[in-house]
Parts: C-alpha cells; sequence; structure tokens
C-alpha cells in the first residue's frame, strides 16, 4: 500500500525561539530579482533551533555526528505516548507513566507528547518561558529504563528533553527555579538541589548520549492527531559531516486509509496560523 505523510514539525522563522542563549534565526536577502536576477538569502542559526536532532557529539566528545546516523536508525516502529492529562509545570514523568499509555517495543523510537508544543510560537497559546523553562521531565529513572528497554531515540515536544531545572536554565531563571523549588517539596517532599543533584545533571544527554540514544527535540506539527498509539515515525537531518546536531523534519507515515480518517479527525479540531490541528 502506498503511504502518506504526518508532519510532527513545528514552523521554522525568526520568532522561532533557540534553546536559551543558542543563536536565533536570522535571515537577510543578498540578492534580489531586481537588479540580481533571483532572490537568494543568507541564514545564520545555530542547530538548536525549531525541531532539531541533537546528535552524540553535543555531549560525548568520542560520539558519532549527525552525518554518521544511518536510515535504518532514524525511521523505525514508533510509540508516541500523552502525559499532557497527567503532567504540569515542572513535573517529573516516570516510564511507568509511558508504559501504562502505550505498547514499548524494544528498538522503538520513543515520542513523548507532554502538550507543551502548545505553548510555541506558532500555537494560538504561545508562552516561551512554560515552553522553555516549566516543562515536565524525567528523573535518571527514566535514563536507566531507556538503556534496559533498548530505545533508539527520544523525541518531546517541548524545548529540551531534560527537565528545565536540571539544565543551566535553573541558575539563569531564578524567579521559575523558586517556583520549581515550591512545587518539588509540596508534590515530591524533596528540593531542587536534591532531587537533581551534580550526579544527575543533564542526565537525558550526560547519560544516554554515550549509549547511542539521542533525542530529537521541539516536535510538534500535526502530533495531536496520533496520540497513544504506534506508528512509523522518521527523522531527517542534514547528512552533517562533524555537525553536533542538525536541524530537520520529523513525520509519520500511515496508510491511505488511516490519512483519509485522520483528515476526518483534523477537520474537527481548530488549526494554527500554519495550519496545523491542535487540541
Amino acid at each position: 500500500p502506498s503511504m502518506k505523510i504526518i508532519d510532527l514539525t513545528i514552523p521554522l522563522g525568526i520568532g522561532t525561539p533557540a534553546w536559551p542563549t543558542y543563536e536565533p534565526l536570522q535571515v537577510k536577502y543578498f540578492k534580489r530579482l531586481a537588479p540580481n536576477g533571483a532572490n537568494g538569502q543568507l541564514l545564520t542559526h545555530s542547530n538548536h533551533l525549531g525541531t532539531h536532532l541533537d546528535g552524540e557529539i553535543h555531549f560525548h566528545t568520542a560520539g558519532k555526528d549527525i552525518a554518521s546516523l544511518d536510515m535504518d536508525f532514524l525511521v523505525g516502529p514508533a510509540a508516541i505516548v500523552d502525559l499532557s492529562d497527567i503532567c504540569g509545570d515542572y513535573d517529573i514523568y516516570t516510564s511507568q507513566m509511558i508504559e501504562e499509555r502505550v505498547e514499548v517495543r524494544a528498538g522503538d523510537i520513543l515520542l513523548i507528547h507532554t502538550g507543551y508544543h502548545h505553548f510555541g510560537w506558532d500555537q494560538p497559546y504561545a508562552d516561551e518561558i512554560r515552553y522553555m523553562v516549566k516543562h515536565p521531565g524525567p528523573d535518571r529513572e527514566f535514563s536507566e529504563w531507556a538503556v534496559k528497554k533498548g530505545i533508539k531515540w527520544i523525541a518531546v515536544d517541548c524545548g529540551s528533553a531534560d527537565h528545565p531545572m536540571n539544565t543551566i536554565v535553573r541558575q539563569w531563571m531564578p524567579r521559575q527555579a523558586k517556583e520549581a523549588e515550591a512545587h518539588f517539596v509540596k508534590k515530591y517532599g524533596t528540593t531542587l538541589a536534591d532531587r537533581f543533584d551534580d550526579s544527575k545533571y543533564q542526565l537525558m544527554h550526560f547519560d544516554l548520549f554515550p549509549e547511542h540514544i539521542i533525542h530529537a527535540e521541539c516536535i510538534g506539527g500535526e502530533i495531536d492527531l496520533l496520540l497513544n498509539r504506534r506508528v512509523t515515525v522518521g527523522f531527517f537531518p542534514w547528512r552533517f559531516v562533524d555537525g553536533e546536531s542538525s536541524i530537520g523534519r520529523c513525520v509519520a507515515f500511515v496508510d491511505d486509509a488511516e490519512y483519509e480518517e485522520l483528515m476526518a479527525k483534523k477537520a474537527a479540531l481548530k488549526l494554527t496560523k500554519f495550519g496545523d490541528a491542535y487540541n
């Protein structure tokens, strides 16, 4: 049967926030139709912008570059899990939450829908601070599970695969860190410093990249159409020699009959200004 594609990529433009302190997208015309006979643009940006794939050498010196990732790794069976109804600001999600909702098999790609793509720049409820600084994230229990389970790669619909308070953001955003501290004490009975001590710092990067388990961040697009189910997913970065990470396109593949059903589902939902369904 022929296949149709569902885009899981967020729109990329000069308004797309890069991860805090990374270079955003800058675009300028260096040629115009008049007088140069063609429009040409010059782009400046970092790799951590829009839907992108973190490569091993982003955090692991001896790791692979983006060009070394083969298509069999980048495309394959995936589980997409929706945690948006059980995870809010600063919450910790667990492997148990995931396995209660979707079947995850050895060798799977795992896409985590926290729901925080609804605060992305392309959405009607855009809120950059919630998207980058307040989203939920995992603890070491999750990274250890990912290794044991044989997860191929992971994708998240928010600013980072790590909990934002387990990154340098904790120092950069003291007001939000104070808010998160109160939340952790109330919900988990622990301080941020105790729950995410130095030994756990950015564990989704430092623990997993040496195990060849990398991740995509800032996925979105039509992901709301594909929650709590299995589907074939692919991520297509540049064939980027020496690339530590890469902007790319994340998509799901469905057959023609299912595509019609998904489009009927989309017709009943509201659309962003870029035409993506959101729920």
